[in-house]
């Protein structure tokens, strides 16, 4: 027969391995690997929000790139915004949205804001939010401090997915 005084310690025995998983399990998801597009990444680091710039273009292909060596692959965008120049648009990793889950084809007039970067000699730019008409918007990054959406907990990118 198991005493009350036993009884006790085995709860706060529970209690306290209950705490102790739910921690190292928020931490292994802060921790998880991006594939080198974390917040802290070389690559993230590039994005300067106050050198946000915009644009209108014409979509002339969805493709995947790998934006820096040993990088996971990711979403990009190859635009004219005139006849002579084709500019690389880089839009979020593949493993968050794939080049058919974006909302954006081949011949969509689109708005482009984000920054401008230089990857291996080529100038390249990095969209925070792309809009198509008057009733679609892709928003990939804070405009104001380039955080990517998808390191955000569930909250926080479920409150910038609803703001407008």
């Amino acid at each position: 027969m198991i005493n009350t005084y036993n009884f006790k310690w085995i709860r706060l025995l529970i209690v306290f391995g209950a705490i102790f998983f739910a921690f190292v399990v928020a931490h292994a998801v802060d921790q998880r690997d991006m594939g080198g597009w974390g917040i802290d990444s070389p690559y993230n680091k590039l994005y300067n929000p106050s050198e946000m710039d915009k644009f209108k273009a014409i979509v002339v292909g969805v493709k995947e790139v790998v934006p820096m060596p040993g990088m996971a692959p990711g979403v990009a965008l190859m635009v004219r915004e005139s006849e002579d120049e084709t500019l690389l648009v880089h839009v979020c990793p593949s493993w968050y949205l794939g080049k058919k889950d974006i909302g954006i084809r081949k011949g969509d007039k689109v708005k482009i804001r984000g920054v401008w970067v230089e990857i291996d000699g080529e100038d390249v730019f990095i969209a925070s939010k792309i809009k198509k008409g008057d009733h679609f918007e892709l928003k990939i990054r804070l405009t104001s401090s380039g955080k990517p959406f998808w390191t955000m907990g569930p909250e926080e990118l479920a409150k910038e997915k609803a703001s407008k």
